[in-house]
């Protein structure tokens, strides 16, 4: 019988348990899909501790990649036997069947492996809605992406590179810097030995960047904010230090009439249409090289706690699959 990761209460890694799960057919326009890897993100740690509720009991995990086992009646752009790759919801992911809407799935290019995908769908679709649509950047732009050598960083960082625009990536390691450095970034910052807004500031002529990345956070949103040009844009996406403190809007305009947006992927991919042309984008832009996708490091499906201790020690870098 196929088993699934589950949590019935919120709290640390030990609240994950494997249970066997009965899986039906797929009701009328989802598809069976039998797991070949799944991803590892930082969002499975806030579903997990309650940060981002969710119903109880649940499933966790939001990407994965892998084989339609059947499809629904009213399905008809996929077959059993379709290699294909999801991410962003509903969650569920750590499992090794499951059915899903068959609208969040999309066909996987024969050159991407179920690994590589299980890597890329959730990291790769964010950094493709945060570079070609929250903040296009053109080539010559100055970028702020923080975690540089983090799943989206490392991902982000090629891209941004390909797109023309000079990258500054923050780290907390020699080792983080060294990987970061190697993956697209022009200026890298270990924010654990030096003020990073200071640096942005020498790098950029006093004039800081149009942009800044941020999914870490609490501890570096005021730094980004000291990081940006006039009239830049501040997009926090993550909370991977822990939530951004409230704030008096006037700030933005006491430190040059800023913008700043939370933006989500689930809300960028909520069309289908919007779905299949960000994961178009993605799928070429790998298979042309332009970004490599490195899987640093597996663990079996089952040992998913020590993963989430992992991720959570900030020990990874890179993009992490679990293997059912």
């Amino acid at each position: 019988m196929p088993f699934a990761i589950r949590i019935h209460r919120t709290g640390g890694p030990e609240v994950m348990c494997r249970e066997e799960i009965d899986v039906a057919d797929p009701a009328p326009a989802e598809a069976r899909v039998r797991h070949r890897a799944v991803g590892l993100n930082y969002i499975d740690i806030y579903h997990r501790s309650g940060l981002y509720p969710l119903p109880l009991p649940s499933g966790l995990g939001l990407e994965a990649s892998g084989i339609v086992e059947a499809v629904g009646s009213t399905v008809s752009e996929l077959r059993p036997g379709d290699r294909v790759a999801y991410a962003g919801g509903p969650v569920g992911a750590y499992s090794e069947v499951r059915c899903l809407p068959a609208d969040r799935l999309v066909k996987l290019p024969e050159s991407i492996d179920f690994p590589t995908a299980a890597a890329m769908m959730l990291q790769g679709l964010t950094s493709a809605y945060l570079l070609l649509r929250t903040y296009p950047v053109r080539a010559g732009d100055v970028v702020l992406i923080h975690a540089a050598a983090g799943g989206v960083g490392l991902i982000a960082c090629q891209w941004a590179k390909a797109l023309g625009a000079t990258v500054i990536g923050t780290v907390s390691s020699t080792a983080k810097a060294e990987l970061a450095a190697a993956n697209g970034c022009d200026h890298v910052i270990d924010y654990t030995r030096e003020d990073f807004a200071r640096r942005v500031r020498e790098i950029t002529g006093g004039e800081g960047v149009a942009v800044v990345y941020d999914g870490v956070g609490k501890d570096t949103f005021a730094g980004s904010l000291d990081s940006l040009r006039t009239c830049g844009l501040l997009v926090s996406f993550g909370n991977a230090s822990g939530p951004v403190p409230a704030f008096d809007p006037l700030l933005l305009s006491q430190k040059g009439s800023l913008f700043l947006t939370r933006p989500t992927l689930m809300h960028y991919t909520a069309r289908r249409d919007d779905l299949v042309a960000l994961a178009g984008q993605l799928f070429e832009v790998v298979e042309s090289g332009r970004v490599n996708i490195a899987v640093r490091q597996t663990y079996p499906l089952a040992g998913v706690a020590d993963a989430h201790r992992d991720l959570e020690g900030r020990k990874l870098s890179g993009s992490t699959v679990l293997l059912p």
